[in-house]
C-alpha cells in the first residue's frame, strides 16, 4: 500500500523526475506558458507555485532557497522583480492555470498548455503589405 506517497513517477526515476520538474519549472517562469503532457502539468503546478509564494516577500533567505532549487540566476531576478511579483501581490494562490488540449499524435498522449494566471498573449507586429 502507498499510504503517505505524493506525486507522480511519470515513467522516471528520482532525479530524472527531479530535473524534469527543476526544468519545466525555469521554462514556464522564463516564458510564463508552455505545452506538455498532463500529467506533468499537473505535478508542475505543485512544484512552481511555492517559489512564487516565496517571492511575493523578496529577504536574502527567500532568494537563496529558490536560486538553490532552480539553479537559474536569470528566472530568479526575473520573478523576485517588482514587475512580476506585482501582479501575483493580492493573489492568495493559485498562480497557474492549465488548459487541456488535444492529442499528441505520435503516442496519443494528452496535451495541456501550462501558463501563468496573468498570461497575456504578445502583441503582435502588424505585417507591411508589400505595394508593386
Amino acid at each position: 500500500m502507498r499510504h503517505n506517497v505524493a506525486g507522480r513517477r511519470l515513467g522516471r526515476g528520482s532525479n530524472q523526475r527531479k530535473a524534469l520538474m527543476k526544468d519545466l519549472a525555469i521554462a514556464l517562469l522564463k516564458f510564463e506558458r508552455i505545452e506538455t503532457t498532463l500529467p506533468k502539468a499537473k505535478e508542475l503546478r505543485s512544484f512552481v507555485e511555492p517559489f512564487i509564494t516565496l517571492a511575493k516577500k523578496d529577504t536574502v533567505a527567500n532568494r537563496r532557497l529558490v536560486l538553490s532549487r532552480l539553479g537559474n540566476k536569470e528566472v530568479v531576478q526575473k520573478i523576485f522583480g517588482s514587475d512580476f511579483i506585482s501582479r501575483f501581490q493580492n493573489r492568495p494562490g493559485g498562480y497557474t492555470r492549465i488548459i487541456k488540449g488535444s492529442h499528441r499524435l505520435g503516442d496519443a498522449a494528452d496535451i495541456a498548455l501550462v501558463e501563468l494566471v496573468d498570461y497575456t498573449l504578445p502583441a503582435e507586429t502588424p505585417k507591411e503589405e508589400k505595394t508593386d
